[in-house]
């Protein structure tokens, strides 16, 4: 287990403002209940930065004939739909929803090429809004294997979400299950497959990036 690099500055202020709440009560001579409370919340806080950050050492089972999950959380949409953006065909839609207690790396599902890349500012309506998906901040990837198959997927900001970063661009080979971004905060991964891709999870299921296999070819 390791701490993700995205959280440096986050945990560097939470232990800045743990130090100054916790001088500002010695200063003060403050009472021992008060101080204890303060030595609890400031723990509880700690924790949390730290749990959200992690980043557990992965060993990637690559396969190209299988799609692997993209993120840690849970199935909570699996339905045909219209993919507009890019490929402007039908496509079967799987999201993961991320809740704040999820490891939020972002992984590549399969090996191949960027043939597509981009950011689009938006709005921060919670991630399982149904206009989620058009309407708030989002990266758009696509990546086309060796067989020229294309699958998409989305980076997705939520309420807590404030921020998305991304590691790849236009023309970069990836590797399936390389990181290729990271959400802060609670958030949502979607994936637009191939018609013919046999899923392999259902709605509800909790699912792990790098590791769960969502599709196969």
């Amino acid at each position: 287990m390791k701490f993700h690099k995205e959280g440096y500055t986050s945990l560097a202020i939470v232990v800045l403002f743990i130090f100054i709440i916790n001088a500002i009560a010695h200063y003060y001579n403050a009472g021992p209940i008060v101080k204890w409370i303060i030595y609890i919340a400031s723990a509880f806080l700690l924790i949390t930065i730290i749990q959200f950050f992690r980043s557990p050492k992965k060993t990637i089972q690559l396969d190209e004939g299988v799609i692997l999950c993209p993120a840690d959380g849970k199935v909570v949409v699996i339905e045909e739909t219209e993919e507009t953006e890019y490929l402007k065909d039908r496509r079967i839609q799987v999201s993961i929803f991320m809740s704040p207690v999820n490891v939020h790396v972002n992984r590549n599902p399969i090996s191949g090429i960027v043939t597509f890349f981009k950011y689009h500012p938006g709005k921060f309506l919670v991630a399982w809004h149904p206009k989620s998906s058009t309407d708030n901040e989002r990266t758009t990837v696509v990546v086309k294997n060796k067989s020229g198959v294309e699958v998409l997927f989305r980076q997705i900001a939520g309420a807590m979400a404030r921020r998305i970063v991304w590691y790849v661009k236009e023309g970069q080979d990836v590797q399936q299950g390389e990181e290729f971004g990271f959400i802060k905060f609670g958030s949502r991964v979607d994936l637009f497959l191939p018609l013919d891709a046999k899923i392999n999870v259902n709605i509800g299921d909790k699912v792990t990036g790098g590791k769960t296999i969502i599709a196969r070819f």
